[in-house]
C-alpha cells in the first residue's frame, strides 16, 4: 500500500469514527457505516469496532453488529468479541441469548477467551438463569487458568446465587483465596433471596470481622435482611454506621431503612429518616405508608397517602394495598370503602387486583359487614384466593356467622388440601352447630389425607391475619 493510499484509508477511518462518535443518529447511517466499512476492509479495526457497536447498542441494532461480525467475518479479534458479549449482556432478556451465541462462535472459531470475556457471559447466564450452561462455562474458566481471577469468581458467584444454588455459591466463596466488597454481597444477597436471612445476617457478621468495608448495595441487602428476619439491633447499627460514614441517604438507602424500620415495628424511627430524605419517590412513599398500616395506624397511613396524592407522587397497586390495609387494621370502614371506589372508577389508571379485594373482604368482614364482603366476593372479576375466602372466614368466626363460616371453610379447604388447619375450623364449627357426624367425617378426611390434627391447632384466625400481613411484604 502507498502512502497516499494509507493516508487516505487513515482520513476515511477518521471520518468514521467521527460520523459514530457525533452524527450517526438513524439505522440508514449505520448501514451506509456498515458498507463502507466491509468496502474498505476497516471492520478488522478494533476501535472501529468498539465505536460501531456503541452506535448499534444506541440505535437499539447489535443484530446488525453480530451479523457482521459472525457471518461477514469469521474470526474477529477477541476485543470485539468481548465488546459484543458485553453489549448484549446489557440488553433485555429477549438479546442476552446473542452473548452466549458469540461466545459459542468463539469456540467454533478457536478465538480463545480471556478473562474479560467471562464476567458479562456469566452475568448474561445469571440473568437468563442458565445454571447449565454456566457450570460448563465454569469448567472452562478452569481449563484457561482464569479461576483465580476474581471478577470471574465473583461472576460465579452471582451465578450460583441467581439460579438459587446457594450451596454452590458459597462452596465458591470458600474457595476463594481473596474475596472483596462484591464478593461478601452477592453471599449476603444470594442467602436473602431463597430466604435464608439468619445465614445473610451470619455472612454480614463476617465481613465486618473481616474487615471488609461495606457499600451501599451491602446495606441495602443487609437492610432487607433485617427488615425479613425482624433484626431490628442489625438495622440500627446500620443505620448508625451510614450516619458515622456520612453517606447521603438517596431514595434507595432511605427507602431500605423505613422498610426495616416499619416490618421490625419501629415506624416512627422510620418515619424521622422519611422526614430526612431529600428525594422521594413512589417505593419511599409506599414503604412509610406500609409501616403505618403494619403499626395499625391507619389515622396517621391514610392522611399520609392524601399527602403523597397533592405532591404529585401517583399511587400503584403496593400503595393501595397498603392504604387498604391500613384502613383494615384500623377499623376505617367508609374510608377504606371511599378509597376503593376511586379505585374501581379507574382514578388511579389501574383496576383493583385481587389483593385490593382481599384488603376490602378484610376490612368489611372483620367489622361484621359479612353480606357486603361475600356480594364481594361474588363480583370480582377474578378467582378470589386463600387470602380473600380466609379474610371472610376469619370475619365470620369473630361475628358468629356459622353458615358463612363452613362455606368460606370448604372453599379453603379446596384451594389448600395439605393446611389442616382449615378442617380443624370446620370441625370445630361442626361441633359447635351439634352435627357430629359432620365433624367426624372431617377427622376421617384429615386421617385418610395424612394431615395432623396438631398442626391445625393453631387458630384460624392467625392464619388469616399472617395472609393479609403478606399482602404487606
Amino acid at each position: 500500500m502507498t502512502s497516499k493510499s494509507y493516508q487516505q484509508l487513515n482520513n476515511l477511518a477518521t471520518k468514521i469514527l467521527h460520523l459514530l462518535n457525533k452524527t450517526c443518529i438513524s439505522p440508514a447511517h449505520i448501514s451506509q457505516i456498515q458498507t463502507q466499512l466491509i468496502l474498505h476492509n476497516l471492520h478488522f479495526n478494533t476501535t472501529i469496532a468498539h465505536n460501531f457497536i456503541s452506535a448499534c447498542q444506541s440505535l437499539g441494532l447489535l443484530n446488525s453488529a453480530f451479523t457482521l461480525y459472525t457471518k461477514l467475518i469469521k474470526k474477529p479479534h477477541i476485543f470485539i468479541c468481548n465488546t459484543l458479549i458485553q453489549a448484549f449482556s446489557q440488553t433485555e432478556v429477549t438479546l442476552k441469548r446473542n452473548s452466549i451465541s458469540m461466545y459459542a462462535h468463539m469456540h467454533t472459531e478457536a478465538i480463545f477467551p480471556n478473562n474479560y470475556t467471562f464476567p458479562f457471559v456469566l452475568k448474561s447466564l445469571s440473568d437468563l438463569k442458565e445454571l447449565k450452561l454456566g457450570q460448563s462455562v465454569h469448567t472452562h474458566i478452569v481449563k484457561w487458568g482464569h479461576a483465580c481471577d476474581i471478577y470471574v469468581q465473583n461472576s460465579l458467584l452471582n451465578l450460583y446465587a441467581s439460579c438459587g444454588k446457594i450451596d454452590l455459591c458459597k462452596q465458591q466463596f470458600d474457595e476463594m483465596p481473596h474475596r472483596d466488597v462484591v464478593s461478601w454481597t452477592v453471599m449476603i444477597m444470594g442467602y436473602k433471596d431463597c430466604g435464608k436471612y439468619d445465614d445473610a445476617l451470619v455472612v454480614f457478621e463476617q465481613m465486618r470481622n473481616a474487615g471488609v468495608a461495606p457499600n451501599r448495595v451491602t446495606m441495602v441487602n443487609a437492610l432487607s435482611t433485617c427488615a425479613n428476619f425482624g433484626a431490628l439491633d442489625m438495622g440500627m447499627w446500620i443505620h448508625d454506621y451510614i450516619r458515622r460514614s456520612g453517606w447521603e441517604l438517596d431514595v434507595i438507602l432511605g427507602t431500605s431503612l423505613i422498610d426495616m424500620y416499619g416490618k421490625c415495628g419501629k415506624i416512627e424511627y422510620g418515619f424521622w429518616v422519611f422526614q430526612e430524605m431529600k428525594q422521594k419517590n413512589v417505593y419511599t412513599w409506599n414503604a412509610v405508608i406500609r409501616g403505618l398500616a403494619l403499626a395499625k395506624s391507619g389515622e396517621e397511613a391514610v392522611p399520609l397517602f392524601f399527602i403523597m396524592e397533592r405532591e404529585n407522587v401517583s399511587p400503584d397497586e403496593v400503595t393501595l394495598v397498603a392504604v387498604l390495609c391500613a384502613c383494615a387494621y384500623s377499623g376505617m370502614v367508609e374510608q377504606g370503602r371511599e378509597i376503593f371506589s376511586w379505585l374501581m372508577n379507574g382514578k388511579y389508571g389501574f383496576p383493583p387486583g385481587v389483593k385490593h379485594y382481599a384488603c376490602m373482604v378484610d376490612l368489611l368482614a372483620r367489622y361484621g359487614h359479612l353480606e357486603d364482603a361475600f356480594r364481594m366476593i361474588k363480583e370480582m372479576p377474578m378467582e378470589p384466593t386463600k387470602s380473600v375466602w380466609g379474610a371472610l372466614l376469619a370475619g365470620c368466626r369473630l361475628h358468629g356467622n356459622q353458615e358463612m363460616s363452613e362455606f368460606a371453610a370448604w372453599k379453603l379447604v379446596g384451594l389448600a388440601p395439605k393446611n389442616s388447619a382449615y378442617y380443624v375450623v370446620l370441625a370445630n364449627l361442626y361441633g359447635e352447630m351439634g352435627r357430629w357426624n359432620d365433624a367426624e367425617k372431617i377427622r376421617a378426611m384429615m386421617k385418610e389425607r395424612g394431615l395432623s390434627k396438631d398442626l391445625g391447632s393453631s387458630s384460624v384466625e392467625l392464619e388469616d391475619q399472617k395472609d393479609l400481613l403478606e399482602l404487606l411484604r
